[in-house]
């Protein structure tokens, strides 16, 4: 099975965030729930540019094959 990289840091920073708000009305003090909201938020953006970033890498390496492609 292939999993996409950035696929699973996007995931955990959505569910670490997410626990973060679900302990909003928690005893918790505010500064560990910031703490995890903060760092599934981190979670998310590195996950997303890794996503973006293989995307672009993909794309960009077809079209120089397919301009290098004797077959058209």
């Amino acid at each position: 099975m292939h999993i996409k990289e950035g696929i699973v840091p996007t995931l955990l920073g959505t569910v670490v965030t997410a626990t973060g708000v679900a302990l909003k009305n928690s005893n918790l003090p505010e500064s560990y729930r910031n703490g995890l909201i903060g760092f599934g938020l981190a979670h998310i953006a590195i996950g997303s540019a890794e996503l973006v970033t293989n995307n672009w890498q993909h794309s960009n390496m077809m079209s120089r094959m397919s301009k290098m492609s004797p077959f058209k």
